[in-house]
């Protein structure tokens, strides 16, 4: 049995305590547009559960459920799947975690995937119909409106008495921690779905990566100022002969998840300054500072000449090919895979965490990655088309729950994991497998997206490197200055954002582009200020600064 320790703290049975943070993670804009006209009520469908047995809606108010549940009804539930599992079945059913949860609940679930990249469109055709599935998984902040909306166009059901009937394990976690409270609430005060709750150390898990080899060759510290990281980034270029010293994945820009713009405390995009208020940071005088940077270090053939088209497939070749040493990336699908691909073909390949930079030594840097304690990313909530939803909020419940909890993070004790010294330990049939990797693994029997908490002491961190890493990342004052996801502009204001944003970010990519290849002076800068003012960026900043105050008031 390989010893790897995924906890610190022995006390794993006190759960709902440390099982406060969230996922982490990117909203996709929903511009499906869905009202009454789609043919459905706004108040639920309920109905009892089945006769005679322990599920009945006569049950006593707060009642905990007995699992299994005794029940033959079924109930679809309508999400994505994980990437990795696809390797092994089509359907979360088929995978001994779905079996598993199914047997320890006695509820059979119908899943329904949507097709990998298409998960939106599927979405807005799904709301479009006059049939929806039970349960559905989805960022329901950006529904046009927020889940209010959502509510009020008769597509989910608030869940406040379901809870508070039927849902004692989420309950006492929600009641636990009232600022968690308040983030899965609507403006209005109504429970929408259930989260997924990330735990203290999951809430960072992307920052700067190095080639820790390449420093070490070189007699070079892990880089903190940004006069620091030029000068590494030239050795790099000059000394080891990389051809894109620093490299990014891009989507719309660079995702640098705020290092270096950090630096001269602005972001790549909405952000919170330092007296609580919305700001953009392309509009900031000191933005300018960071595209200059930028031009600087590509015209000297520090940053990656292709930028604008690398994904992930290219930003792999570079790390492990030698063309990279340096980028902003994932602690596991980035550093861990690096690390796990690279020790059979070059056993000196090394890398580590940096800290996002700063401008001087000894300053705290203003942001970077972290993720909130609710990110709504992976959020179920309960239709107007289900028929039983008492019976589907006390399966829910069931994550929530210190067996189900374990089931969710762990999987199937004496198969995925066992208990060691009183931790959680995942085995060598998940870690040290001969064909497939941890995280493929770890797809067929654990649930890495959806309504549970996660474990406190859960890590899959294969490498010291990455234990190190969430230190490094964690030392920001990104908890101030992130836009909370869970804020929800009205209906109204979610059409002006989409509309404003969808016109200024293809705007923002193509002028971003041009100044950072040298194709724009830095001389229309000012123009290209005024450009996205006339667009309409401080109308969304109004918004966005009335959704804050609307959920701070909550």
């Amino acid at each position: 049995m390989a010893n790897n320790r995924i906890g610190r703290k022995p006390e794993w049975r006190k759960l709902g305590m440390g099982i406060v943070l969230t996922l982490s993670l990117v909203l996709a804009a929903c511009s499906g547009n869905a009202g009454n006209e789609n043919g459905k009520t706004t108040e639920p469908t309920q109905s009892p559960g089945n006769s005679g047995s322990n599920e009945e809606v006569k049950e006593n108010e707060g009642a905990k459920p007995v699992y299994p549940l005794d029940t033959k009804e079924k109930f679809s539930y309508w999400g994505a799947i994980n990437g990795n599992l696809v390797t092994f079945t089509t359907n979360l059913a088929e995978a001994p975690i779905g079996k598993a949860i199914a047997e320890a609940t006695g509820v059979k679930v119908e899943y329904i995937h949507p097709t990998e990249g298409q998960e939106l469109e599927q979405f807005n055709l799904l709301i479009a119909s006059t049939k929806l599935p039970d349960a559905m998984e989805y960022t329901w902040t950006s529904y046009p409106g927020g889940p209010e909306k959502a509510i009020a166009d008769g597509v989910i059901i608030p869940l406040n008495d379901l809870i508070d009937k039927h849902a004692p394990n989420l309950k006492k976690i929600l009641e636990a921690d009232p600022e968690l409270d308040k983030m899965v609430k609507t403006d209005s005060g109504q429970y929408y779905a259930f989260p997924m709750l990330r735990n203290t150390e999951g809430v960072v898990f992307r920052g700067p990566i190095l080639r820790k080899d390449w420093l070490d060759e070189l007699g070079l510290a892990v880089p903190v100022t940004i006069d620091d990281w030029h000068a590494m980034l030239t050795a790099f270029k000059e000394k080891k002969g990389a051809t894109a010293p620093l490299s990014a994945q891009y989507a719309n820009k660079m995702n640098l998840q705020d290092a270096f713009y950090g630096a001269y405390r602005t972001s790549q995009d909405f952000y919170i300054d330092d007296e609580g208020k919305v700001r953009y940071g392309p509009l900031d005088p000191q933005f300018k500072d960071v595209i200059a940077l930028f031009r600087q270090w590509y015209s000297e053939g520090l940053i990656d000449k292709d930028f604008p088209i690398v994904e992930r497939d290219t930003l792999d070749k570079r790390i492990l090919n030698g063309e990279t040493g340096a980028t902003v990336f994932l602690l596991g699908g980035g550093m861990g895979r690096w690390l796990e691909s690279a020790k059979a073909q070059t056993p000196e390949f090394d890398l580590v965490a940096a800290p996002y930079p700063v401008l001087n030594a000894g300053e705290r840097p203003f942001t970077g990655q972290r993720d909130f304690k609710y990110n709504p990313k992976a959020s179920v909530a309960i239709t107007t088309s289900a028929q039983n939803p008492e019976l589907i909020v006390k399966w829910l419940d069931f994550a929530y729950s210190e067996q189900g909890a374990m089931m969710y993070n762990f999987g199937i004790e004496g198969e995925s994991y066992t208990i060691e010294n009183g931790v959680p330990t995942f085995t060598d049939t998940i870690m040290a497998n001969e064909k497939y990797n941890s995280q493929q693994m770890l797809s067929q029997y654990t649930v890495p997206n959806g309504p549970y908490p996660m474990h406190e002491e859960k890590s899959t961190n294969t490498f010291p490197q990455q234990d190190e890493a969430v230190k490094v990342w964690s030392e920001t004052d990104a908890a101030k200055h992130i836009l909370p996801a869970f804020i929800t502009p009205t209906v109204d204001e979610s059409k002006q954002v989409a509309q404003t944003m969808t016109a200024v970010n293809t705007y923002m990519e193509e002028m971003f582009i041009k100044f950072v290849m040298g194709n724009e002076p830095l001389d229309k800068y000012d123009g290209f200020v005024k450009q996205l003012e006339e667009m309409g960026v401080r109308d969304v900043i109004t918004i966005y600064q009335g959704a804050m105050d609307r959920y701070n008031n909550r």
